[in-house]
């Protein structure tokens, strides 16, 4: 039934296997592994290789790796990563000014550097946004883009109906985690309710952000269901619908 377009692999291969047990009983057929750092990256290939028919592969340097090289050196890298493996997005990547903002400026300069690959490979991109708002929407205007279709993907949106506008407006799908489900996400839930059909994703961000009432345990994609539930609450709709749905989009997204 579901589409989980935002796990971390990062565990051994047997806890890998135990994970994806869980995520088909669940009725989780298809993710997408993402990367970040050196470590995620490793281990979404990792995931990719091992369960081709259900797992594909994104791959990233997160805001945390911004200025630690330049960014050309990172795009290196992952031409590299990516030589012989078919990914189906770049990413994660993106802004986060509350943990760091010391390094606004390096952060502004890798995410553009990812969006100049993902519109030379012609692949979706996937954003991290966090209390960086008008930043994020200035890099994604000065940064050429000459695909077709969605652009990428606002993944483990928190923001308000006003910023999600302003994504959409920008040829962004729009991802909800199970943050969705926190008890103080009143903001978050209203713009679930808003965001239009063909734009909604969902997604686990495992090891992240487990939904209610699982928070405090790891989060992993088979608690994606609690998202779609929630997601379904939220827009007066069934879980099935939102499952249909929500893979349907992943599908057009991500292949």
């Amino acid at each position: 039934m579901y589409y989980d377009t935002h796990v971390h692999f990062s565990g051994s291969a047997a806890d890998t296997a135990l994970m994806m047990a869980r995520a088909a009983a669940a009725g989780v057929g298809r993710m997408l592994a993402v990367g970040g750092n050196p470590e995620l990256n490793a281990g979404a290939v990792a995931a990719a290789l091992a369960y081709p028919e259900r797992v594909r592969l994104a791959l990233g340097f997160d805001r945390d790796q911004a200025g630690a090289v330049a960014p050309d050196e990172h795009m290196e890298i992952l031409r590299g990563l990516a030589a012989s493996r078919e990914l189906a997005a770049v990413g994660e990547t993106g802004l986060d000014f509350h943990y760091r903002p010391e390094s606004a400026a390096a952060q502004c300069d890798l995410f553009a550097a990812h969006l100049r690959l993902a519109d030379e490979w012609r692949l979706p991109v996937i954003v991290h946004t966090r209390e960086a708002e008008a930043a994020t929407l200035s890099v994604l205007d000065e940064t050429a883009w000459r695909g077709e279709g969605l652009r990428g993907v606002a993944h483990c949106f928190t923001g308000d109906k006003k910023f999600a506008s302003e994504l959409l407006e920008r040829s962004l799908a729009i991802s909800f985690s199970g943050i969705l489900t926190f008890r103080n996400a009143e903001v978050l839930r209203a713009s679930a309710a808003y965001v239009p059909e063909d734009r909604l994703l969902i997604e686990t961000d495992t090891p992240f952000l487990a939904p209610v009432p699982l928070r405090g345990r790891r989060n992993e994609p088979a608690f994606v269901a609690r998202v779609a539930a929630c997601l379904a609450e939220v827009r007066g709709d069934t879980v099935d619908r939102i499952a249909a749905v929500t893979r349907e989009n992943a599908e057009r997204l991500f292949g």
